[in-house]
């Protein structure tokens, strides 16, 4: 559902709304949010949208939800496009229709937002309602992958192992598997196992190198890496 990192001015009344929100004064932070999305506030309905999706002091509400998401969406709000399209595509809140799903998608994550990334690649490789295009959901898992996003580094990992979308790469394989196994995903550990066992000693090597070297890029992500797979 909707991040709560939103860049705000602290001073706002949006701000004052979204500290209630994280203090669990839900029904203040409802009046504040809904009388700021009254003006026409943006983010305030995305807040509203996020409220309801998650219940979080009003009654469930994915229907509401899902409106008030379109109406951030159509208004620019990144996160919401990024909502948005996800129920489309999922059918949350009213009938599937993964083609506009994956437009909102599309406009979120060429914005640069990870989940929208993560969750069009997701769409585009499987196909349901749309196209299959394993190439351009290649480019999406890149994306979010490069920017230290777990999921997309072990579906990169996937990709590059068995040559769906890009060429068969081991050192690529190795590099993306290795940086989604260091957070958990047990997946990436379990396929970083088998890739390596097939790896020459000069693949370790570089691949080695370009882990490192992708840990440098997103360190604020890498160091709370829990693993330090050893390709030896």
């Amino acid at each position: 559902m909707l991040s709560l990192n939103l860049k705000i001015d602290e001073n706002s009344a949006l701000a004052g709304a979204v500290r209630a929100y994280e203090k669990g004064a839900f029904e203040t932070a409802f009046a504040l949010f809904s009388g700021l999305a009254e003006g026409g506030d943006a983010d305030a309905k995305a807040w509203l949208a996020a409220m309801y999706a998650n219940g979080d002091g009003v009654e469930t509400s994915l229907a509401k939800a899902r409106a008030l998401y379109r109406e951030a969406a159509e208004a620019g709000n990144v996160l919401a496009q990024t909502n948005l399209g996800a129920m489309l595509a999922m059918g949350q809140g009213g009938t599937a229709d993964e083609a506009e799903g994956a437009r909102w998608l599309t406009r979120a994550a060429e914005q640069g937002d990870l989940f929208a990334q993560y969750n069009l690649a997701t769409l585009l490789s499987k196909g349901d309602g749309i196209a299959a295009d394993p190439e351009c959901a290649a480019k999406w898992y890149r994306a979010a992958a490069e920017a230290g996003h777990y999921p997309s580094q072990a579906r990169l990992g996937y990709l590059y192992t068995n040559g769906i979308g890009v060429e068969k790469d081991r050192v690529e394989a190795f590099v993306w598997l290795s940086l989604a196994a260091q957070h958990g995903v047990g997946t990436a550990l379990n396929a970083l196992e088998a890739i390596v066992s097939q790896m020459s000693a000069e693949e370790k090597g570089r691949g080695a190198e370009l882990v490192a070297a992708w840990r440098s890029r997103t360190s604020e992500i890498s160091r709370h890496a829990r693993l330090q797979p050893d390709p030896a």
